[in-house]
């Protein structure tokens, strides 16, 4: 992520205890308030954490008299406060539980994790962090050379755009731009899109002036200077729209449906980026789920996420 997200920035607070004591009655009582879980606490220490399942596994069993203590998950796993949230979810997911508690400096409870509220705000964490289908940026004449091979060159508009691009879903392609689809005709699980392009300032400039986003830090050379990046980069949303790009050029005509997504590196002006979409799940009625990400020329992740998209026939 451009700007790293903490603990202490997501968790739940106060906390809310229980002793080990308590009957799971009273415990069921206490989470029927809403509460997602209950830190429970003896003499001041965090000694476990109860939630409503751990109660609805106990009574299930049987144990409508127990305590909870003997429903209770012991010990109490904790994170700190100031861990990024990347490695809370790591914690998370290698332990295989739905909360955590988390402590400061001192060793004292301040709040509570839960993995909702790490998939609210970090979807991509779900998701491996490797790129899909990972291949190198090509750049140079071998990017010019696969723009070549994806396109018949034919005569050029006034911007420069080739108007007889040789393919049957898109207006028009540059020279430039690069496409590879190893799916042939059909879409299938595994099958990888990648498309690349230079990410350049008249882009920049145009989709400031499309969108009406004209922040600064995008148009401003002297202004960007001042900022944590000191320089002018491109906007997210650009970015992902090289996304949009290499999923516009699989076979059909392609609706997207839902999009999510992280940022995790600035694009800079002039640099040749490539976006590499996986298809990872077939959902039927020609839908499809995809693992995406884009990458700067050295192989830099700068945005994953995961795209949902509905393929259509290409209109006769």
């Amino acid at each position: 992520m451009l700007v790293d997200i903490a603990v202490a920035d997501v968790m739940t607070e106060p906390v809310e205890t229980i002793s080990p004591d308590s009957s799971l009655a009273a415990a069921a009582s206490r989470l029927a308030e809403g509460y997602g879980s209950l830190v429970v606490a003896g003499n001041g220490d965090a000694v476990g954490i109860i939630t409503k399942s751990d109660v609805v596994r106990a009574f299930a069993a049987g144990d409508t008299e127990g305590s909870v203590r003997d429903a209770m998950s012991a010990p109490a796993l904790s994170v700190h406060a100031s861990d990024d949230l990347a490695d809370a979810a790591k914690v998370l997911g290698d332990a295989d539980v739905g909360q955590v508690v988390v402590v400061d400096d001192a060793g004292d409870v301040v709040g509570v994790l839960s993995a909702t509220t790490v998939v609210d705000y970090v979807p991509a964490i779900a998701r491996r962090h490797a790129v899909p289908g990972a291949a190198d940026v090509p750049v140079g004449e071998d990017a010019v050379g696969a723009a070549d091979d994806a396109v018949r060159v034919g005569d050029r508009d006034r911007y420069g755009h080739v108007r007889k691009p040789g393919r049957v879903d898109t207006a028009y392609e540059e020279g430039d731009w690069a496409f590879e689809w190893d799916g042939g005709d059909g879409i299938r699980v595994g099958n990888v899109a990648r498309f690349s392009k230079p990410v350049t300032e008249s882009d920049v400039e145009e989709f400031a002036h499309a969108t009406g986003d004209t922040n600064r830090l995008h148009l401003d050379d002297e202004f960007a200077a001042g900022t944590r990046f000191g320089r002018r980069i491109a906007h997210g949303v650009l970015t992902l729209g090289l996304v949009s790009a290499a999923l516009a050029r699989m076979p059909g005509a392609i609706i997207y449906l839902s999009q999510d997504c992280s940022y995790l590196g600035p694009v800079d002006l002039g640099e040749r980026c490539m976006a590499t979409c996986e298809v990872v799940d077939a959902l039927g009625d020609d839908k499809y789920r995809l693992d995406v990400a884009v990458q700067d020329g050295d192989g830099e992740m700068l945005l994953e996420g995961g795209s949902t998209v509905l393929v259509d026939d290409i209109p006769a």
